[in-house]
């Protein structure tokens, strides 16, 4: 079978091409892939291209197929693995192998599997390690998240604290706690305020930083301060960029004390710093973003490491039980990841959306891969609706659902978008 695919061939070498795939073995799966989320990871691995850890062979010589935050339907199955999937099955994947202690990823090291693609054959080893998940919602593109959203399960699930004169670590964020939520607008913030709302060890106090206005609004409404309200939570959202003392004022606000859990959602020195100030005794600073700069530091008081029990973590993707528990609690309603969804496009607005993904405003920019679309921002469907019919389809539907991505929306596309 030909699939069309995006591959890396090198430093920002990206190319949508069409190839054969090879046939099948009996301990492979062959798979469509629907929709397929960019993450800033893949345009890490596009500024790095050889040099990047998850790569596996020269990319000049072998190409890989990009994208990891992918969902599909099985079509054909080989005959090991016929007992537990069946061809028409919906999936998601997690992408994090760990294969044998390496780095190896679908998106990073593989030719034949990446989420950029119309088709993939699933290697043997994506079953045997159990990450080829059923996914039963019925929207594609929930399953495209469901990997960015583990990645805030995971962050979430990794921080500790103890007990005086314990050395047990207690593992979550402290149960009826104070967190804190710095630079946390962007899609990943946006999802983390979400689940600190719905998930089983909820903080009493959530307060979310920015600097941009228009951003925290954005947030506001749509997880609002009476949603938090009745789920036990106070949610609290702050702009920073004006304040003289932010430390002074975001105490003030968690009531006169300094916060238990503390997340940093951008790579910049003085937020990571203030996050640092932040913790109160037995904190735990959790720094989520990941940096591109590999000498990227910042100071810490380690007084404070050493007579606060201060702790510092850091996590980058997360595991399957925590994609397991993103794909559950979406779908029984408790997480709603759909904020997320800024953008919208075909394959073949991949390659330059992911060399250029630093630089286009905005959260995540999901792909259909069958389409042929360029990537749009939701706010200008209405905008392009005046001169296109299929836009302006597209913008009614997305303003009867408040401005944000839908079912229904997603079912106009896979209708109505012409073919790649």
């Amino acid at each position: 079978m030909k699939t069309k695919a995006v591959r890396i061939h090198g430093v920002d070498d990206l190319r949508l091409e069409e190839f054969e795939l090879p046939r099948i073995k009996d301990d492979e799966i062959l798979a469509e892939i629907v929709s397929d989320s960019i993450c800033m990871s893949s345009h890490k691995l596009a500024m790095q291209g050889n040099a990047h850890k998850r790569v596996r062979e020269d990319l000049a010589g072998r190409p890989v197929i990009i994208g990891h935050e992918f969902c599909g339907v099985l079509l054909e199955v080989g005959k090991k693995w016929t007992h537990k999937f069946k061809a028409g099955d919906r999936f998601a994947i997690q992408p994090a192998l760990n294969y044998r202690g390496t780095l190896w990823a679908p998106g990073y090291s593989y030719e034949h599997i990446g989420g950029d693609a119309t088709h993939v054959v699933i290697p043997a080893e994506v079953m045997e390690l159990d990450c080829l998940l059923p996914y039963k919602a019925e929207a594609f593109f929930m399953g495209s998240l469901s990997e960015p959203v583990s990645c805030i399960v995971g962050a979430y699930h990794a921080q500790y604290h103890t007990k005086g004169g314990s050395y047990v670590h207690e593992m979550g964020i402290r149960e009826g706690g104070s967190l804190a939520l710095l630079a946390s607008v962007g899609p990943m913030g946006m999802g983390a305020i979400d689940y600190a709302m719905h998930c089983d060890r909820k903080p009493s106090r959530v307060v979310v930083t920015d600097i941009d206005q228009t951003r925290l609004d954005r947030a506001a409404s749509i997880f609002t301060v009476g949603e938090a309200r009745k789920n036990g939570v106070e949610l609290i959202y702050v702009n920073t960029k004006d304040i003289a003392d932010p430390v002074a004022e975001l105490k003030r606000l968690n009531g006169g004390r300094l916060f238990d859990d503390v997340f940093v959602f951008a790579p910049v020195r003085p937020v990571v710093e203030l996050g640092d100030r932040l913790l109160g005794p037995d904190g735990c600073l959790n720094f989520f973003a990941g940096p591109t700069d590999t000498s990227f530091s910042a100071a810490l008081n380690f007084y404070e490491v050493h007579y606060g029990s201060h702790h510092l973590v850091g996590t980058s993707g997360g595991n399957t039980d925590d994609i397991r528990e993103s794909l559950e609690m979406m779908a029984d309603g408790r997480l709603n990841p759909v904020a997320m969804i800024t953008h919208v496009g075909g394959l073949d607005a991949v390659a330059d959306t992911t060399i250029r993904l630093d630089k286009i405003p905005g959260g995540k920019k999901l792909i259909y891969t069958h389409k042929k679309l360029p990537l749009v921002a939701i706010s200008d469907f209405a905008e392009r609706g005046k001169t296109d019919p299929y836009y302006e389809g597209l913008a009614e539907i997305c303003r009867r659902h408040d401005g944000l991505w839908s079912v229904e929306a997603e079912k106009w596309v896979l209708d109505k978008a012409p073919a790649i």
